[in-house]
């Protein structure tokens, strides 16, 4: 989930759109710096533009009919059995979650983990605001209890939202460093190797900052939480403002449990490999010939060129781009590496516009109630 990139911008308060910048603060203020703030509303947008005028531009090379008729052989069965995979991974997902906070429900988490997932999938958001929402998930409803019977507070959704995370990106750095191996040999894999190691390398001092960060450095922790607070409700600012001690002494908590970090760390790796078997399904119905580990170390290289682009929404354009790039070096074409990413965001639309919509009925009722 692009912790690294995420929580650089967040903890230095320039996440781009994620809140807004008072107007008194750019009164007065040198012309620069207005342009600077101007920048930080424009760039959504311009991101997003890209992606849009990148994915055209593949679509348009590789001809839509084409496209089309590798979309045409999935069917409806092949494709509501890569839904059902894909539902299966995130129930795995949510259990990867719990392994790693003991005191909040299984279906909870999972539930909110959907509604994360569905948010950065299907909204015009970063990654970042699909966490946001993530962390709403958690929080909401009446029965917001921890397995012991303790309310769930903003801070504690907040921290185990991190936690989850971080273990995931952990799973993450892993899957990057197997899909880099199984590159090795390859043809013309040189131009994607070097990147990648260097992306590995600066994705694992990132982490291992965060994490020391999480263990020992609570003021730092404790901005980001407000950082992240203050641009979503006036209401998570003020606890988080009068309880900054008890979210440090949660998330401390959560880190007294190394076997639990370290396992949920291993199951996020699995569903990272649930992924790739996804994406070696997916070539299968799409009739290219591929063995799993050509197939693992494609979506593995992809993840890795995502998680740079992490602030396009959606990923828009990178994704796709990734796919035929990677697909180019394994004698795939690009209509079916197309059919690929878009097959993806299909089955991550059917799932996640539900998804989204049940959770807003139920904070209907619950507003409804209050």
């Amino acid at each position: 989930m692009n912790l690294t990139g995420i929580v650089t911008l967040a903890a230095q308060g320039k996440a781009p759109g994620i809140g807004r910048l008072p107007q008194s603060s750019l009164e007065g203020q040198k012309p620069e710096l207005t342009m600077a703030a101007l920048l930080k509303k424009l760039l959504p947008f311009i991101l997003s533009l890209t992606g849009v005028v990148l994915f055209c531009f593949l679509t348009l090379r590789t001809g839509i009919h084409p496209i089309l008729t590798s979309l045409a052989k999935i069917g409806i069965e092949g494709f509501t059995l890569l839904i059902i995979s894909q539902l299966a991974v995130n129930v795995l997902l949510g259990v990867a979650w719990e392994s790693s906070i003991a005191d909040i429900g299984f279906l909870r988490l999972t539930f909110s983990r959907f509604v994360r997932d569905a948010a950065a999938a299907c909204l015009p958001f970063s990654q970042l605001g699909g966490m946001l929402i993530g962390i709403r998930a958690t929080t909401a409803g009446d029965a917001r209890h921890t397995t012991s019977g303790q309310p769930i507070s903003w801070t504690e959704g907040i921290a185990a939202n991190i936690i989850d995370i971080t273990t995931e990106v952990l799973g993450q750095l892993a899957f990057i460093i197997i899909a880099l191996l199984c590159l090795i040999g390859q043809a013309d894999a040189g131009r994607f190797i070097w990147p990648l190691a260097a992306g590995i390398v600066l994705l694992s001092i990132g982490m291992a900052g965060f994490i020391w960060t999480q263990q020992r450095s609570g003021n730092v922790l404790q901005a980001l939480a407000r950082f992240l607070s203050k641009h979503i409700s006036a209401d998570w600012h003020d606890a988080l403002a009068n309880n900054s001690e008890n979210f440090q002494h949660y998330i401390e908590s959560l880190w007294d449990q190394p076997v639990r970090i370290g396992l949920g760390a291993g199951l996020h790796l699995l569903c990272w490999f649930g992924s790739a078997l996804l994406t070696w399904l997916s070539l299968i119905l799409l009739g290219a010939h591929c063995s799993f580990f050509n197939a693992l170390a494609i979506e593995g290289a992809v993840c890795g060129i995502m998680s740079a682009g992490f602030l396009v929404p959606g990923a828009l354009g990178v994704q796709e781009a990734g796919y035929v790039a990677l697909g180019e070096l394994f004698g795939i074409s690009a209509d079916i590496s197309i059919s690929i990413s878009l097959l993806r965001r299909g089955r991550d639309i059917v799932i996640g516009i539900p998804v989204l919509l049940l959770w807003q009925l139920y904070e209907f009722r619950q507003l409804r109630r209050s």
